[in-house]
């Protein structure tokens, strides 16, 4: 089922206000993951047992054959190809963009990564290939120490040129934003550059850069058995770092390896004094009450997932918590625990996919490739994985005007050489990216 354009959506669409755009694009086919064009991934479900068509969605909210007009780096209007054909004369050619009939999503959004950090852990790779645990990896000075180290030996500049390379390669893949993670550092000054370096890299490259404080991510060397002390300085660095502007969102690992619901949420007590968002790691590995934990501080995004409880679900549906799944890691991983989707499903979640590119469990630098792991490994639609790479990766960042094609978003946008959307998560190794638009200005 393919929508229509209501002119009434949009707004006055006379003479005057067709030729002020400072930018069209016309001749598109275009998947919105809007509401307003019949997007609701959930609606037919609910309508199963209906036959009226109203009561039916529209897959990816598409609409063919149209055309966006945007202005100030917003999308000031969606229409038809017909409607705004005959103004065209009033357009430069550098103001008009024919994308003859190929597809137009909103940019991609990366909601969880962990793209700062110093250091290479292949060796790691190949040792574990070889049969070496995780544990004799650990006990040779490796895992999560290696690169905590690596990154406080490196300076900002050596941390921004190793870290370039990943945003980069999403960057290409029509990624227009991305949240980064700190906690390598798990210290003062190094959690400080790597969140400088986050916002250094989203000023060169023209992308919108969410940053999260991740201190309370493993226990530090210098605090072996004191994990208790240690949440308190995280409790500590929080302030000074927000004052600093270089915190938008405060995450932690509540895990049976890493950190306790009762540690974790010294920390988001802090976060809630600042009125800062939160998000969890949760049910990766175990259920200790990770999601409860963040659906309790109204969280943006629980993460991971894999040991998710139903009960807990309900609680995230309460508190319109993202569940963000991360096939990456699991793939790494070779985990056999899947998430529980149907349950999800079954309290109608959103649910946000996303690299969790990281040197451990997930050097992962494609979310194209994410998506369809999320297809493959956890038996996502396409249309769920598409959404969880535009609207839903939004709502999991609380960016409330990114995600989606409609009057009044910003202008952040992907265009694709594609026969339809779901080949975005089918094809793996093709990059088929035509062009990319951030705020308004083609790149």
């Amino acid at each position: 089922m393919t929508n229509t354009i209501n002119p009434t959506d949009q707004m006055p669409t006379n003479d005057s206000t067709l030729i002020s755009f400072d930018h069209l694009i016309i001749n598109a086919n275009l998947a919105t993951f809007s509401a307003q064009y019949g997007f609701d991934i959930y609606r037919d479900n609910q309508s199963a047992n209906q036959s009226n068509d109203q009561n039916k969605s529209t897959p990816y909210g598409q609409l063919e054959n149209a055309a966006i007009g945007i202005k100030d780096g917003k999308i000031a209007w969606v229409g038809t190809h017909e409607q705004i054909k005959p103004h065209l004369t009033h357009y430069k050619s550098d103001q008009i963009k024919d994308v003859y009939g190929n597809w137009v999503t909103p940019g991609l959004i990366d909601c969880h990564t962990h793209i700062v950090y110093g250091g290479n852990r292949s060796n790691e790779f190949e040792a574990r290939l070889q049969g070496a645990s995780y544990q004799d990896i650990a006990a040779q000075g490796g895992g999560i120490v290696s690169t905590v180290s690596a990154t406080r030996a490196a300076n900002e500049e050596e941390l921004f040129a190793q870290s370039e390379k990943r945003l980069l390669a999403l960057i290409k893949e029509g990624v227009t934003s991305i949240e980064i993670k700190s906690g390598y550092g798990l210290d003062l000054e190094t959690e400080r550059k790597m969140l400088k370096v986050a916002r250094a890299l989203g000023d060169k490259h023209n992308i919108h850069v969410s940053t999260t404080y991740l201190a309370a991510h493993a226990l530090p060397p210098e605090y072996k058995d004191n994990a208790d002390a240690y949440i308190e300085q995280v409790c500590q660095w929080l302030p000074i770092l927000h004052s600093e502007g270089l915190v938008d969102a405060v995450d932690g690992f509540c895990e049976n390896i890493a950190f306790t619901a009762e540690q974790i949420k010294r920390v988001f007590e802090v976060a809630r004094s600042l009125d800062l968002p939160v998000k969890l790691h949760s049910e990766q590995l175990s259920n200790i009450g990770a999601s409860a934990l963040v659906a309790e501080y109204q969280g943006l995004s629980s993460d991971h997932l894999e040991h998710l409880a139903e009960d807990d679900i309900k609680k995230m549906a309460a508190s319109n918590t993202v569940a963000v799944l991360l096939p990456g890691a699991f793939y790494t991983l070779r985990d056999t625990k899947l998430p529980p989707i149907e349950a999800l499903r079954k309290h109608q979640i959103p649910i946000a996919v996303s690299t969790d590119c990281n040197p451990g469990t997930s050097p992962l630098t494609s979310l194209l490739l994410a998506m369809n792991m999320g297809c493959t490994l956890f038996y996502l639609t396409t249309e769920e994985v598409l959404a969880g790479a535009t609207v839903h990766a939004a709502q999991a960042l609380g960016l409330a005007k990114k995600g989606k094609i409609e009057v009044g978003y910003d202008a952040d946008l992907a265009l694709w050489d594609i026969a339809r959307p779901a080949d975005l998560a089918y094809q793996i190794g093709l990059n088929p990216i035509k062009g990319v638009m951030y705020q308004g200005q083609w790149r």
